[in-house]
Order: C-alpha cells, then sequence, then structure tokens
C-alpha cells in the first residue's frame, strides 16, 4: 500500500471539507466531515490506480506563515 499527502481545506460558503493530493491529477473530493473525506479520498485514489501507478506531477513540500 502507498501513502498520499492530502491537502485538507474547509469551503467557508457550504461547510464542506475539500481534499486534494498535490500533484496527483484527479486526486481530490469533497464531503461534510473529515471522515467522510477520507473515505471518499481512499475510493478515488483506488479507482485511479487501477490505471497502474500515478505520474505524480509534483509532491508536497511543506506549509509556511508568511506575515504582509
Amino acid at each position: 500500500m502507498r501513502q498520499f499527502t492530502v491537502v485538507v481545506e474547509q469551503d467557508f460558503e457550504t461547510g464542506l471539507f475539500v481534499g486534494y493530493v498535490p500533484g496527483f491529477p484527479g486526486a481530490h473530493s469533497q464531503a461534510g466531515s473529515l471522515d467522510e473525506l477520507s473515505e471518499n479520498l481512499c475510493e478515488v485514489i483506488a479507482m485511479l490506480l487501477e490505471d497502474g501507478p500515478p505520474e505524480l506531477e509534483a509532491e508536497f513540500a511543506g506549509i509556511q506563515t508568511i506575515t504582509a
């Protein structure tokens, strides 16, 4: 099994959690809870992996806080 880093944000207007795997085209989903989002993303990633190992376009490098 492979592990993927997922970026999760919450949409202020809908309250939905939105998640995506950086650099993995098509690996994104949304849900009303973090548990549901995790399940959705596992399903999406499993479906995408049926086509073979992904050719990642980028890799998660980290986060920074900037004061402006």
